[in-house]
């Protein structure tokens, strides 16, 4: 299981990385046509679709190596032991809330499905399409906390020092 799981934070990181590329991609093509006027339309909404894609499937995958921003004052000033239960205590509520999130999300891109909504942009693209990306990272990043939720109630999370000054690579 925990391979499984791991190749599934990393295919999601994976992906983030493709739609970081496509919205490269689209910023430059939607800079060419203005420059060259080749009627491409719709560049900037799908740099806009590439990007909330990539923002959304990069959220378990950052999780997992520890790169979100904690605020750690609070638990630099607890025992030990506190420190777990404040661990437990926001991993359960970050799992419910990313729940949460998960099934409104998957709940919205059904809706526009079924009410075929579109785009306001001149691309009248059907939004169900680009709202799958951001479903799918909502679901990643559940089973991401649900995991973490698990591994520190067996005592194997591995989780960063509170006392960790921060770093910017």
């Amino acid at each position: 299981m925990r391979v499984f799981l791991d190749k599934l934070y990393n295919a999601a990181g994976y992906a983030a990385a493709f739609f970081m590329v496509g919205t490269l991609l689209m910023v430059v093509a939607g800079i060419a046509d203005r420059v060259l006027a080749l009627g491409w339309r719709g560049t900037d909404m799908y740099a806009g679709y590439a990007m909330a894609a990539c923002g959304f499937l990069a959220l378990a995958h950052t999780l997992k190596r520890g790169e979100h921003i904690r605020v750690s004052l609070i638990l630099q000033a607890v025992s030990v032991r506190s420190r777990r239960k404040l661990e437990i205590w926001s991993l359960f509520a970050a799992s419910i809330l990313a729940g949460a999130f998960a099934f409104y999300s998957i709940k919205l891109a059904y809706q526009s499905w079924e009410f075929h909504d579109i785009s306001t942009g001149n691309d009248a693209t059907p939004l169900w399409i680009p709202q799958i990306a951001m479903g799918v990272g909502a679901i990643v990043l559940f089973i991401a906390f649900i995991d973490e939720f698990v591994l520190e109630l067996r005592g194997r999370r591995a989780a960063g020092n509170a006392d960790d000054a921060p770093h910017n690579e």
